[in-house]
């Protein structure tokens, strides 16, 4: 039997917190349509704020590359959340009636906040792969929770968030997503305990923020002063 790889003894050390995100009741609530319009619309500026970082990561780990077909992978996802996620945001905000500078002046909440200085912060000091580690649990969750709203949802078409899910379960997202993988997986394939340690801990920081920001929206949890 082969050996387990990195990024699935990452997934299995967060199993817990990645099953409460997809019990949550906030991604519950996209799947049938429930979820309150108000508590969607707090979750699309802060996650457009939030994306507005996401793309400096992209580009800080397209800088560190260390050959161009690893440059040219990085590229892309910063084009593709620029153009295809972030345009999803801008086209909910246009159908709520939510003007896009009002939207690109959302001021991040605390989570928010705290999510994206650690993502920068590792992008700004690790090494590519720790990157990587950190930005997993963002690509790899949405696409999970995706695909198993539409497996769970046969109804999912019907809910007024059937683009947000269609997104992020498409073949596109989920290749973006498993590329991402298959890098972290290479690039650790020969690596010590003690190199995997602060990997680790990127991944699992970044999956607590991955629930954190689910209840943020749910709770529409701004500063409190």
């Amino acid at each position: 039997m082969s050996a387990q790889k990195f990024s699935e003894t990452l997934r299995a050390s967060a199993a817990p917190i990645w099953r409460e995100e997809l019990a949550h009741p906030f991604v519950r609530g996209i799947a049938d349509g429930t979820l309150a319009i108000e508590r969607f619309r707090f979750y699309l500026g802060q996650d457009y704020v939030f994306l507005i970082d996401y793309c400096r990561v992209f580009a800080l780990a397209a800088a560190k590359a260390r050959d161009l077909d690893t440059t040219s992978m990085f590229s892309k996802l910063l084009h593709e959340t620029l153009h295809t996620e972030m345009e999803l945001h801008r086209d909910y905000c246009r159908r709520l009636g939510i003007p896009r500078e009002e939207l690109e002046h959302t001021a991040a909440a605390p989570v928010t906040h705290a999510y994206t200085r650690h993502l920068l912060g590792v992008a700004w000091s690790g090494s590519l792969a720790e990157i990587v580690a950190a930005v997993l649990p963002c690509q790899l969750g949405y696409a999970e929770i995706a695909t198993t709203l539409v497996r769970e949802h046969p109804n999912w078409q019907a809910s007024r968030y059937a683009e947000w899910i269609r997104t992020y379960a498409s073949a596109e997202f989920i290749a973006s997503a498993e590329r991402l993988r298959e890098l972290l997986d290479s690039t650790t394939s020969q690596w010590p305990e003690a190199m995997l340690k602060p990997l680790a801990e990127n991944f699992l920081t970044s999956s607590r923020y991955e629930y954190l920001f689910w209840e943020m929206a749910w709770h529409q949890a701004g500063w409190p002063l």
